[in-house]
């Protein structure tokens, strides 16, 4: 295999001979500029694996060098100098397409963590044409263009906001972007933040020591230790409480965490993905979040469509998890037409989940192997209908009954007489009743009767 080379860019003779001296010893080769106009003749020479560049320059700057490989040389992974504290032109830099970033003075560990993740991108499965087909099902416009997008965001490291409706599949997205690129060996840790209680969440996301409050009988690593080296994936990150949001950025400023109890910080190396179905700038006008926290998260905004948006993909969808609910069964379960036509009509406020949840219901209910409409039963129904009696004559009354309830104690009770009839026997009980297996044990469990 051909020895790796780096291209390091920068106008300070010591930082360039640190830079050549710690990559040499990493077993690569060096390429040394001091402005941009070497730097760009090297480039046509010589195209190195990884450029690592100032933010200032004699001659210009680290943006415009960004900017230029990413137009002549996209392969080449591009990572940040900036000075330290420099919030803004980090961040400028991962806009402009730069895989990381890293402050003065550099830190030999950090910057060896850089390069070795940069250099990982020519193996990773992003350059893999339809890595992501398998999983984004559709083509619809929005999804070809999610999909290209995804396989861009896999070479950085820059933060990723994902935000799209309930249930069009953010988590799937962000676990793509990581899957796809050059952290995939390490781990994924998902967290929903608004489903760890407040007074918990400081210990679940960095740790604690032993001591630290009651109950802490022991040592625990948080969520970001766990993440050490792979993704962080915060869902919901809009329900995180204030105080938290101050503690996250800074985790992420400084990359670094201190666990509760803890005397110093430890040092983390994870890619934050975060997603929300709620507004997030909206939430930031409104005060329920930070500002400074949305800046740095958002760096690169990715929506997800809502399953309304492309209807055109619901078969392909709906024949895909079809098989996935079906995996066990001999022969797969199908659609008719009018079922396809149902399914085509009907908006999903639920999206992708509500789909899928649509279907495990007709496959239970369905006779046979074919769905038809009659067996689709959509989830947002309006609440219990009303059935409203009105009687003529002298005597004006109204009756108001639970129509919905009703027919659910009526099935209730032909239920439980097939099944003493059958003396409890599923399998006979279904045939007594006309029904398919498959049938009877979503009705028993729907209606708690199963025991």
């Amino acid at each position: 295999m051909a020895q790796q080379s780096v291209l390091i860019v920068d106008d300070e003779p010591d930082i360039r001979e640190l830079l050549d001296i710690t990559l040499s010893r990493m077993g690569l080769r060096t390429l040394l500029a001091a402005d941009l106009q070497s730097a760009h003749e090297l480039l046509s020479k010589q195209p190195p694996n990884l450029c690592l560049t100032d933010m200032k320059l004699p001659d210009g700057n680290g943006i415009g060098l960004v900017e230029h490989i990413q137009r002549h040389h996209p392969q080449i992974p591009v990572a940040l100098i900036t000075a330290h504290g420099s919030v803004e032109a980090a961040i400028a830099a991962l806009k402009a397409g730069a895989f990381d970033f890293i402050s003065k003075p550099v830190e030999l560990d950090r910057l060896r963590n850089l390069v070795s993740t940069a250099l990982k991108l020519e193996g990773s499965a992003s350059s893999a044409p339809g890595s992501t087909d398998s999983e984004l099902i559709g083509n619809a416009p929005a999804m070809i263009e999610l999909r290209d997008k995804i396989s861009k965001l896999a070479r950085s490291q820059a933060p990723v906001h994902i935000h799209g409706e309930s249930g069009s599949g953010k988590e799937i997205v962000a676990r793509l972007i990581h899957r796809n690129g050059p952290r995939a060996s390490g781990a994924f840790v998902a967290v929903n933040c608004g489903a760890i209680p407040p007074e918990l969440m400081e210990s679940e996301l960095f740790g604690h020591v032993r001591g630290s409050f009651t109950g802490a009988s022991g040592d625990k690593r948080g969520l970001f230790q766990a993440a050490d080296g792979g993704t962080l994936f915060l869902d919901e990150v809009a329900d995180l409480p204030l105080a938290m949001q101050v503690k996250l950025l800074r985790a992420i400023q400084e990359k670094a965490v201190r666990p509760v109890g803890a005397a110093k910080e430890q040092p983390i190396d994870v890619r934050i993905l975060s997603a929300t179905h709620k507004d997030l700038a909206a939430e930031v006008s409104a005060g329920h979040f930070r500002n400074d926290l949305y800046y740095r998260i958002n760096v690169i905004d990715v929506e997800v469509p809502p399953l309304r948006d492309r209807a055109e993909d619901i078969p392909d969808l709906a024949r895909a998890l079809l098989r996935k609910i079906g995996r066990h069964e001999e022969q797969p379960l199908t659609l008719d037409e009018s079922a396809l036509q149902a399914l085509r009509g009907y908006r999903f406020p639920g999206n992708v989940r509500e789909l899928e949840n649509t279907l495990e219901r007709a496959a239970a209910l369905c006779d046979g192997k074919v769905i038809h409409e009659r067996d689709l039963e959509f989830s947002n129904r309006p609440s219990t209908p009303q059935v409203r009696e009105t009687i003529t004559g002298d005597d004006h009354r109204e009756a108001y009954g639970d129509l919905e309830g009703y027919l659910e104690d009526i099935e209730r009770q032909i239920l439980s007489q097939a099944l003493e009839e059958s003396r409890w026997n599923k399998t006979n009980t279904a045939r007594l009743l006309g029904i398919s297996f498959r049938s009877l044990r979503y009705r028993l469990k729907k209606l708690g009767l199963e025991n």
